[in-house]
């Protein structure tokens, strides 16, 4: 449920919390099968798309708004490039594979030392280098890009992501 606010950080905020709640289902589903595939299908989902409009909108305004976060920002590019590479891999594998659990479990693991990183030390400093007006205008662009945002592995978008992150 997207928020009333455009503030940039609160939306990815907000979007960290819908992908910790899918997290949690998945570890509470036991041995439902059915279950923990719909759930991965939309982690998968909810991924693709944020990490999309990470990679096009924040990351690339963030780094030229404040390049003292450089370092930050390409820690933070491979960490989106292993969960890329573990949901094009699990889009393409069904609760039944040997390693679907495994696999899934390493993806959870990844993406929450990910939101958690930039939850406790790259937003705050995102948020004391820019104003809350460039915040808003961020939020704003991150909206218009989740428009046309990849919503599985195999859409071009998130196939160009991901071949981008593979030759940098």
């Amino acid at each position: 449920m997207p928020t009333a606010s455009t503030d940039a950080i609160v939306l990815l905020k907000d979007e960290h919390q819908q992908i910790r709640a899918l997290f949690r289902e998945f570890q509470k589903s036991g041995t439902n099968e059915a279950r923990k595939g719909r759930l991965v299908e939309q982690m998968i989902e909810l991924l693709t798309v944020h990490t999309y409009i990470e990679n096009e909108v924040m990351y690339p305004r963030v780094r030229q708004l404040l390049p003292d976060l450089e370092q930050d920002i390409l820690e933070s590019y491979e960490e989106h490039h292993v969960a890329d590479v573990l949901t094009m891999e699990l889009f393409a594998m069904t609760p039944q594979d040997e390693r679907f659990e495994a696999k899934t479990t390493v993806l959870i693991e990844n993406v929450t030392h990910h939101m958690e990183e930039e939850e406790k030390d790259w937003f705050p400093k995102v948020r004391a280098g820019l104003g809350r007006k460039q915040l808003q205008q961020l939020g704003q662009e991150l909206i218009e890009s989740r428009k046309n945002a990849p919503r599985e592995p195999a859409q071009p978008g998130a196939l160009k992501k991901t071949i981008d992150a593979v030759l940098s």
